[in-house]
């Protein structure tokens, strides 16, 4: 049985720090901003993959 690959959908809030190469302070203040799509589950902060995508390779 070969092994389902999921894509994966979200990103953390580390994940985006690293992406753009600012602190993780600077990611959470554009999740704060709602810059793009988040989802707060428990403690954890998860960002959408394609609102984040989206932004992050728009010219504007």
């Amino acid at each position: 049985m070969k092994p389902v690959l999921c894509e994966k959908k979200t990103y953390t809030v580390a994940e985006i720090a690293k992406i753009l190469g600012v602190s993780k302070g600077a990611a959470y203040s554009l999740v704060k901003e709602s810059t793009f799509k988040s989802i707060k589950i428990g403690k954890s902060i998860r960002i959408n993959k394609e609102s984040f995508d989206k932004w992050f390779y728009s010219d504007e």
